[in-house]
């Protein structure tokens, strides 16, 4: 009955989305809805796109074996980011009418570092969009009874996203975004009043998670755990800025109040709802001491879901696994959506010129096909990685290849091409060198290639110059030798 009820939301979901798809007209209709969608949609598909299989499985196992220390990374760094790109990024970059964030490399700094670029910004989305697709696969086998398999259930999974985002892009995901977030933030509260209850009130689940430690958030003042600690806060807090799913919410905006309140106002809320599936994972700790402990051993993301299924009513049961699925769903839409739109507009057309805005946005909707078939491929190749580090790993390669080029070309008139291909060059190198060897056990790879990326621009777009006044100086004093 419940596999039921969950494969009727999917199709009301399909339904909705593909309603929506109507609306789609040429590529700016797939791409940013038309620049059309108002502050209260900004906020909602923002906040959807953000609460994602991480949040509601990944997070409460991160936090229920690290505490507030160990999820730095996601929710307060993934949080911070929208805010942060809603204070300092999207009013210059909604000024400039573009299609992707990689047609702003391309304005600023040239074709060569659009096309990089957009190679980073697609291979990040593959970790992402593999960890919600993981979790769909976790959903339909948990519904089944074991039944179904996790990797066809990644398959069904992957079959229900794509059916509405292939025809609808953009318009699609924004309808029904606004719709799952609904679901989700209502389901989610109802759940968390329902656990409070059975462990015997809010206040006993505050306690016991006191008395763990788990609300120790800064590190022991020792090098070691700074840097890490630090280097965890940026991997999403920086390198989630230079992605095509937040540039798409903002370039969806009607104007520019939506495209910088939107971003602000969704980060804040994703931080502070953030801590209900954290609620939910201590609470099982006291209504099910030794099957909690017991997963937290295997595998803590089964922790909630696991919860649910065995303590609650068949009406709390419906109520969750609809939450989870607008979670993984308006998370999945729009990460296949952003690397697909990427790949067309900007590596493409650099080998097929655009012929007509028709033909591309055909070639848009058979990226979306393709793309979705390689990440659940890619997901069930990864069966068993932790969804927590999957999401961690696609945000460091755009932290340390993309974040740099786009801070520096928005607010250093100095920045050059040159730089920004050696601040690419030396941030990924930099990352993969401590990544693969035992200096990554000393010094965290995505802080090291985040400061060789910064020392790259410096160089490069510094070095040049100070070339050239160095050889005129030494111009200018031989024209006075031959004077005198």
């Amino acid at each position: 009955m419940l596999l039921t009820l969950v494969i009727v939301y999917l199709l009301v979901t399909i339904a909705i989305g593909l309603w929506a798809a109507k609306r789609v007209k040429n590529t700016a209709d797939f791409a940013i809805a038309g620049r059309n969608l108002p502050l209260v949609m900004i906020i909602t598909t923002t906040f959807a796109t953000w609460f994602g299989s991480e949040t509601v499985l990944g997070i409460p196992a991160k936090f229920v074996q690290s505490g507030l220390n160990g999820v730095v990374e996601d929710p307060f760094g993934a949080g911070t980011c929208l805010i942060l790109v809603g204070i300092f990024f999207a009013a210059k970059l909604y000024r400039m009418t573009l299609l992707t964030i990689s047609d702003y490399y391309r304005e600023r700094y040239g074709r060569a570092v659009e096309v990089i670029c957009s190679f980073i910004i697609i291979l990040s989305y593959l970790g992402w969009v593999s960890a919600q697709v993981t979790a769909l696969g976790l959903v339909f086998n948990l519904l089944s009874g074991g039944a179904i398999s996790i990797p066809v259930g990644m398959v069904i999974g992957t079959a229900s996203i794509l059916a509405y985002t292939l025809f609808g892009g953009m318009w699609s995901v924004a309808v029904t975004d606004f719709m799952q977030m609904i679901i989700l933030v209502v389901g989610l509260t109802l759940i968390a009043v329902f656990a409070a209850n059975l462990a015997g009130g809010a206040d006993k689940v505050v306690s016991l998670a006191t008395s763990k430690d788990l609300f120790r958030f800064f590190p022991e003042p020792k090098f070691y755990d700074i840097v890490f600690f630090i280097a965890a806060a940026i991997t999403m807090m920086l390198g989630s800025i230079p992605q095509q799913d937040v540039f798409q919410r903002v370039m969806s905006a009607k104007d520019e109040y939506a495209a910088t309140r939107g971003p602000v106002i969704g980060g804040i809320s994703y931080i502070l709802f953030a801590f209900v599936p954290m609620f939910l994972v201590t609470s099982a700790l006291i209504i099910m001491p030794e099957r909690a402990t017991q997963l937290i051993a295997e595998d803590p993301q089964k922790v909630i879901p696991t919860l649910v299924m065995e303590r609650m009513p068949f009406i709390m049961q419906v109520i969750f696994f609809g939450a989870l699925l607008s979670a993984l769903k308006s998370t999945a839409s729009a990460t296949l959506l952003a690397p697909s739109v990427t790949f067309v507009e900007n590596i493409w057309r650099q080998v097929f010129p655009r012929i007509s805005d028709k033909q591309e946005l055909r070639t848009m909707r058979a990226a979306v096909l393709i793309f979705s078939v390689c990440v659940c491929t890619y997901a069930i190749a990864l069966q068993g990685t932790p969804i927590y580090e999957m999401v961690s790993a696609a945000y460091q390669v755009t932290l340390v290849g993309a974040f740099v080029p786009l801070v520096f070309g928005l607010y250093w008139k100095r920045a050059s091409t040159q730089g920004a291909i050696f601040a690419i060059v030396l941030g990924m190198l930099s990352w993969l060198i401590f990544l693969n060897t035992p200096a990554g056990e000393v010094f965290p790879a995505q802080l090291a290639g985040f400061l060789a990326a910064i020392a790259g621009m410096l160089i490069g777009s510094l070095g040049p110059q100070a070339i050239r006044n160095v050889q005129a100086s030494h111009h200018k004093l031989a024209g006075i030798e031959q004077k005198a």
